[in-house]
């Protein structure tokens, strides 16, 4: 197994940022490509032999994900794995679960993309908890089935906690694209629940399916200067996914998606966001950027994620340990 040598970058210089960030003015997470030159899993044998055997999805879960552009994955990662990544994130925000008082306060940084204001985005990144979730070997199986090949590298992404609505931060959901789906995106986002979502209530993932399937006619009855990112949900029925703690999300990044506003008085919906693509090996640039981020706890930047100002992971938390998997998932070992 070849190990990929981190090199140092001087703090302050250009290649501390995101390299060639193509997302600091889409929603996007800039920590892998827009879009991957692979194109998403038909099931073919890409040329090299028979087809795989699906890891994780039955053959069900296959037919469900290739008509609605989604699918859940039952228990990717142990349940009380993900409630001690849920207790971070209380802890993380310096807030009380059983205390609702402490559910409410000004947001610490500017959100450039306004629709995610009271969404209850939490600005963590590289914490060890959840570099264990990446680095479950479910998790990852499930990618390798979307994706059809073995070689990935996943999302470095944040997590949420979104609590229930309140007048001083109303917050009344949204559908939109991270990709503009006109340049067919081949790119696959997750979300794993880290707390049960069975109320339709409480807020959590929302989506159009139907929109998914008639893109290609829908989109001949719009107006040309229509909003790429944000479609015109008028007719369309909001399809609102219920997930177990510890349930994976896996959803094509041309299927129209969002959060749903958490209308319950009590309860809070907790999530991570994972995903993966094929890795990028050849970008050396991303590859140290992602390098760099893990090992000094550095959040990805863009128009979607303003960071932590109390820089926390900095100062509270050390580097995540890696298995051999999470090293390769991260790049700083080879999958050749």
């Amino acid at each position: 197994m070849e190990t990929m040598q981190p090199t140092m970058a001087p703090v302050g210089t250009p290649a501390a940022g995101t390299p060639d960030n193509a997302h600091k003015d889409i929603p996007g997470n800039p920590s892998t490509a827009t879009s991957s030159k692979i194109s998403l899993n038909d099931r073919s044998n890409r040329g090299d032999g028979p087809n795989k055997p699906l890891r994780v999805l039955s053959e069900d879960d296959w037919t469900f994900w290739k008509t609605n552009g989604y699918i859940v994955i039952k228990q990717a990662v142990p349940k009380a794995q993900a409630e001690r990544m849920a207790n971070l994130l209380w802890e993380f925000e310096e807030k009380d679960p059983n205390h609702p008082a402490t559910w409410y306060a000004p947001p610490r940084a500017e959100m450039r993309m306004k629709e995610l204001i009271g969404s209850g985005m939490v600005e963590i990144y590289n914490h060890q908890y959840q570099w264990d979730n990446r680095q479950t070997q479910r998790v990852y199986d499930a990618f390798v089935d979307v994706w059809g090949v073995d070689d990935l590298w996943v999302t470095i992404d944040r997590a949420n906690l979104n609590f229930p609505i309140s007048p001083d931060q109303p917050f009344k959901g949204f559908i939109h694209w991270d990709y503009d789906p006109e340049t067919r995106p081949q790119n696959v986002q997750g979300v794993l629940a880290l707390a049960d979502q069975l109320d339709e209530n409480m807020g959590g993932f929302q989506c159009l399916p139907e929109l998914y399937r008639t893109y290609d006619t829908w989109k001949l009855t719009q107006p040309d200067d229509r909003n790429r990112f944000k479609p015109d949900t008028t007719g369309f029925a909001f399809e609102k996914v219920k997930m177990e703690a510890g349930d994976l999300l896996i959803f094509n990044s041309t299927l129209p998606h969002g959060i749903r506003p958490n209308l319950t008085k009590d309860k809070v919906r907790i999530a991570q966001y994972i995903s993966m693509m094929p890795a990028q090996e050849d970008n050396e640039a991303l590859r140290q950027w992602r390098i760099t981020s893990w090992r000094d706890r550095q959040a990805p930047e863009g128009y979607a994620f303003p960071g932590d100002p109390r820089n926390w992971e900095k100062t509270r938390y050390q580097t995540a340990d890696l298995s051999d998997l999470g090293k390769k998932l991260l790049g700083l070992e080879s999958w050749q």
